[in-house]
């Protein structure tokens, strides 16, 4: 039996790949390559190129590689994109989970793990939000992952599949063997923006407004390291394979930092004192999003091991000039 993961080629897909050879399992990814990169790839895993919404494809991974479990990553994840071309995220996201899903059942698979997200609870105030949080999605981006959980929650109401979903906050940083980073070259990630004005790669950074309701005026965001954020999925897996109930949980630190924050560390872990450009607040963006992610704690006894904005963007910055080194 193997555990199927879609998008293992991206960002958060590429660690979840390595989590699981290093504990010893048979993993499967498919992947499209269209964000992901094949040389990503861990080579104890394998590597199909394909879309998750292709049912007949999935259900023959299904029956050949006996897949039980299945970790989705595979999807479109960039808010102001997603309100530009919405139609594009109700595709590659919600239309592709229900596909995967049907395949899923049909195919007997036991346990599906979902990668969501905040940006289902919508324009919430600087407070920590919690699961029982009213949803408002504020984007089509968030639209699309809360249809998703919706889904899977009346399948698994119908069906003998469980589920568990995680409502991430914002993920950064980088394996600390080195192994795995984010390497989308034109990400809208800031992190990843502003470490790759420190290195000369693009010319400034812009910050997206200055008058929102938090502490300086930027927006307020809640940045956890992927390797805390694996470790989740992990252990929603192994929640999930000793016969507990479908869930949903926040993933985040319950730390709120600002983008002038984050920029300041970033120019005090490069040593380079980067340009910054103030320009008007882009579609769909909230002032603040913090996690409680007290339920993920109680549960599942999770224990964040890398909490601090530092060392979080030192990762990244080391990830940057490999990256750098990589593609010369």
């Amino acid at each position: 039996m193997a555990v199927l993961v879609t998008g293992g080629a991206g960002y958060i897909g590429s660690h979840m790949v390595l989590a699981l050879a290093d504990a010893g399992e048979d993993v499967v990814v498919l992947d499209n390559l269209t964000t992901g990169f094949d040389w990503a790839l861990d080579s104890r895993a394998k590597f199909i190129k394909g879309n998750a919404n292709d049912i007949k494809l999935v259900a023959k991974i299904i029956k050949q590689h006996k897949i039980k479990e299945i970790i989705h990553f595979a999807g479109s994840i960039i808010v102001p994109e997603s309100v530009i071309d919405p139609l594009k995220y109700y595709s590659n996201n919600t239309a592709t989970t229900r596909n995967l899903i049907e395949a899923a059942v049909q195919g007997g698979v036991k346990h599906f793990v979902f990668s969501s997200t905040a940006a289902v609870y919508g324009m919430v105030g600087i407070e920590p939000v919690s699961e029982d949080t009213p949803l408002n999605p504020a984007s089509p981006y968030g639209r699309s992952k809360l249809m998703s959980e919706i889904m899977l929650a009346d399948v698994a109401a119908a069906h003998s599949m469980t589920f568990g979903a995680l409502r991430y906050f914002n993920v950064a940083g980088a394996d600390a063997k080195g192994r795995a980073g984010q390497s989308t070259k034109n990400t809208t990630h800031l992190i990843k923006v502003a470490l790759q004005v420190a290195l000369g790669q693009r010319t400034h950074i812009d910050v997206y407004g200055t008058d929102y309701d938090t502490p300086d005026g930027t927006c307020l965001r809640d940045y956890i390291h992927i390797s805390d954020l694996i470790n989740a999925h992990a252990l929603m897996l192994k929640h999930l394979r000793k016969g507990e109930k479908s869930t949903i949980m926040n993933c985040g630190y319950g730390q709120g930092y600002s983008v002038n924050d984050v920029i300041n560390v970033a120019k005090n872990v490069s040593g380079i004192d980067f340009d910054v450009y103030y320009v008007d607040k882009r579609l769909g963006d909230p002032a603040a999003v913090v996690a409680n992610s007290q339920k993920l704690k109680t549960t599942l006894n999770w224990q964040p091991k890398h909490d601090n904005l530092e060392k979080i963007i030192s990762s990244a910055y080391a990830w940057e000039k490999h990256l750098m080194l990589r593609n010369r």
